[in-house]
């Protein structure tokens, strides 16, 4: 008997030598990378190395110099509304209206992606990031944490298929990046969702990646599981290869 085996679904995310320059800065650097269904990756570099310009051109808020972008197969630069329904964002450095009441941020955001029933989604997330009890306080009085956590709340409002996080530890005390870093994994085995992960945490990376990329002055100089980047790169921990990668960007390429 015969037959054809099921093929694989195609990337959530692919990336195909991408480059973006400003003047004569190279940001992003001949950059190729892709996103399976449920998988989370990790995009690692020092401060500088291109992770976040590869984010923002990823949500369609910088225009690539060359290269290619797919989102669930579809150009970034000719659907970017009907991809960004499917996507959410949340960085550590990025604020929400700051005079808005927390629960009004959560509605201005539900309106723009569309959220039925948000009153009982927006109450889930702030129960599940312990911000309920802020739910009245002026988002522009809240701390640096939770500010993240409400940032977190909003980013995934909509059941995003794709999740991009710049940092979202960044401003965490340890409880909370636990917690959080539990719930990604969670919602990755509950609802297969697809995340592109940013960190200086190698700790987040370790437990939350399933693959990660290295980075360096925007290019890919290393590639695969956090134990196979350890063995790769001849180090002891994904933070001392995270050390040796910052340590070498003075260093000719």
């Amino acid at each position: 008997m015969s037959g054809n085996l099921p093929s694989e679904p195609p990337p959530v995310v692919e990336v195909r030598n991408l480059r973006k320059t400003f003047g004569k800065f190279v940001a992003v650097d001949d950059l190729s990378f892709e996103i399976k269904p449920g998988e989370i990756v990790g995009l690692l570099g020092a401060n500088g190395a291109g992770k976040t310009t590869a984010i923002h051109i990823l949500l369609g808020l910088t225009t690539a110099t060359s290269g290619t972008v797919r989102l669930f197969g579809l150009d970034i630069a000719k659907h970017r509304s009907e991809i960004l329904q499917r996507c959410n964002f949340s960085s550590a450095y990025s604020n929400l209206p700051m005079n808005l009441r927390v629960w009004e941020n959560l509605r201005i955001f539900s309106l723009l992606y569309n959220v039925r029933d948000w009153k009982r989604k927006s109450r889930k997330l702030m129960e599940a990031f312990e911000i309920d009890h802020l739910r009245n306080h002026i988002s522009g009085h809240l701390s640096s944490g939770e500010t993240t956590r409400l940032n977190l709340c909003k980013a995934l409002l909509n059941d995003p298929e794709l999740l991009l996080l710049d940092e979202p530890t960044a401003s965490l005390d340890p409880d909370m990046a636990d917690k959080l870093r539990k719930t990604l994994r969670q919602l990755q085995k509950e609802r297969n969702i697809a995340m592109l992960y940013t960190s200086h945490n190698m700790r987040d990376v370790h437990e939350v990646c399933d693959r990660v990329y290295f980075v360096r002055r925007g290019k890919i100089i290393g590639s695969g599981t956090p134990n196979e980047i350890v063995t790769q790169f001849g180090q002891k921990s994904l933070e001392e290869v995270f050390i040796a990668v910052a340590r070498s960007e003075e260093e000719p390429l």
